[in-house]
């Protein structure tokens, strides 16, 4: 992919108590409360922590894309046993992660500036939960939706570990997206319906076994049901279900 230059780097806005991050004008890829670093503003972030739901205390979450880094200083500070690394390609987004107020590098936290296509056929099985939400001024790279892509994401996951992937239900690749997702983790696939307006939260399952052999264990029961009832589901539920996990783990600590 290719690297940023001077005109289309990273846009940093400040408005009142909000902060907000940039790759097109006017296009918000993050978005923060200066009083408030560690709340989840946007709702298609409350929707990725959903997967709270399939994965309750992970040891190590892979995220693909720091942006303002919403998602890191959630999970840094409400998931304390969880180990989190974040691959961002671009320097000028790192570059950025104190105005945004990300806690710097340390035995919990590991920024790494990399490509993660590059970075996921290179790792073992050692991550829980993986977290794809990188964009660009175009939008889903392709580098980040292709078949070898899912595939290395799988074999990064340890056995009933998850993939969230954010894409957007209006972009022209998303049928295929979604047929590879299903393809590459034997169609232990699922979402919630309109849980987040057009950003549609995809979760997959990396189950040991396929089919109807596959171990019951939470995860791969909760895809289940989920399932089941997405067809019948009320996006106003689903976006109150993000508010209610999102609140569940604030408490925790």
């Amino acid at each position: 992919m290719p690297a940023p230059t001077e005109l289309n780097l990273a846009l940093v806005r400040t408005s009142g108590d909000r902060r907000s991050l940039e790759f097109t004008p006017g296009m918000i890829q993050s978005e923060m409360l200066l009083s408030q670093p560690d709340h989840l503003v946007l709702g298609y972030a409350r929707a990725m922590m959903c997967f709270t739901l399939f994965k309750p205390r992970p040891r190590h979450i892979l995220m693909v894309g720091l942006g303002g880094g919403s998602l890191t200083k959630f999970c840094y500070r409400h998931l304390p046993d969880a180990r989190i690394t974040v691959l961002e390609l671009r320097a000028d987004v790192i570059a950025l992660r104190h105005q945004f107020m990300i806690p710097p590098d340390d035995a919990r936290l590991q920024i790494i500036h990399a490509d993660a296509a590059d970075y996921l056929q290179r790792i073992p099985a050692s991550v829980d939960v993986l977290l794809v939400d990188g964009f660009d001024e175009a939008g889903l790279p392709p580098a980040l939706c292709s078949p070898r892509f899912y595939a290395d994401c799988r074999r990064a996951l340890r056995d009933d570990g998850v993939l969230v992937a954010n894409i957007f239900a209006y972009d022209a690749r998303y049928d295929s997206v979604l047929r590879r997702l299903g393809l590459t983790f034997n169609d232990r696939i699922c979402w919630f319906n309109g849980i987040a307006g057009n950003n549609r939260i995809l979760f997959a399952i990396n189950a040991a076994k396929a089919g109807a052999q596959a171990k019951a264990t939470r995860a791969l029961q909760v895809q289940r049901s989920v399932a089941l009832w997405q067809p019948l589901s009320l996006p106003f539920f689903n976006r109150m279900l993000a508010r209610l996990v999102v609140r569940r783990l604030s408490r925790q600590r």
